[in-house]
């Protein structure tokens, strides 16, 4: 028998950063959570224990904070390139980097009806991810960059439908055709190049998941879901294909007959488990091959 070392990586996970902008009396605020981790030949690392060929994780939280100072943080995609093209120079064993940056949002606190100058306060309406994969170096270099947002959650309290199911002995959900539709979305979104005014896209495509959702008559989430992909794919050309994952947050009727008292569709009980999970992709036919784009990027179809 022949053992030999399998795929693997290594690096710094969840370096929390905050950068302050503070070049006015105007501040502003980015909030990241940075991971990075190296691919490539390490097997003297893993085999024998010799270290010479790695660029310790300790280096790679460094840089992420020294990087935040010296070059910015104009998007989460760009710092993100940047740190995984500076690791893999760094680093001559390494054929791959991996960033993935979570940006959680703030809001300028309203003062006298304007946002305050430097005081903040943690918004909802989802956290911004990016996951970029770069492979090789110099003429060979390969970068893909997959964005998207975590905890996105909506509800509509009607417009949404669930019957003509299949049934068998094992069935008890009644049909309706008046739901509450909720989920806590995850999308992500693969980008064809990485020629992209990031945050304009970002902006984008959220408002166009959200307008749809709200738009679209669910006969299912499934429905939802293609329709909300389906819709960014038309629209930003830049996009090869978007994913889903969606937990069915579902919302029972309280059943007040007990107690003599009707309830017309005004008083659920929201459970948070058991979930239907919808996962689904959505790919424009003509989209490139995804490469190492969707490398470490779990719980997807």
């Amino acid at each position: 028998m022949t053992i030999t070392l399998g795929p693997n990586q290594y690096g710094k996970a969840e370096n929390r950063l905050v950068r302050i902008v503070r070049d006015t009396a105007r501040h502003e605020i980015r909030d990241l959570n940075v991971s990075s981790s190296l691919r490539g030949r390490f097997e003297a690392a893993h085999v024998t224990g010799d270290q010479r060929g790695v660029l310790p994780t300790d280096t790679q939280k460094n840089t992420v904070f020294a990087f935040a100072k010296e070059k910015g943080v104009a998007s989460i995609e760009e710092f993100a390139l940047t740190l995984g093209d500076h690791f893999i120079g760094q680093t001559p064993a390494a054929d791959g980097a991996r960033i993935e940056i979570e940006e959680y949002p703030w809001g300028r606190i309203p003062v006298e009806g304007a946002g305050h100058d430097h005081s903040f306060v943690r918004t909802g309406g989802g956290v911004r991810t990016t996951v970029v994969n770069i492979d090789g170096r110099g003429a060979d270099r390969q970068a893909h960059v997959v964005s998207g947002i975590n905890d996105l959650t909506v509800l509509k309290s009607t417009g949404s439908e669930f019957h003509g199911f299949l049934e068998d002995e094992y069935t008890t959900l009644p049909e309706t055709t008046d739901r509450i539709l909720a989920t806590s979305l995850v999308a992500r979104w693969r980008y064809e190049h990485t020629d992209v005014d990031w945050d304009k896209s970002y902006d984008a495509i959220k408002g166009l998941l959200l307008q749809r959702f709200a738009e679209i008559h669910s006969f299912a989430l499934q429905q939802t879901l293609y329709g909300m992909g389906s819709a960014v794919l038309e629209q930003h050309p830049e996009v090869a294909e978007i994913k889903f994952s969606a937990p069915n947050k579902h919302h029972f009727l309280a059943d007040l007959s007990p107690f003599g008292t009707e309830n017309p569709g005004e008083v659920f009980h929201a459970a948070d488990r058991p979930y239907g999970l919808i996962e689904a992709s959505v790919v424009r036919d003509d989209a490139s091959g995804p490469g190492s784009a969707w490398h470490g990027v779990p719980g997807f179809c």
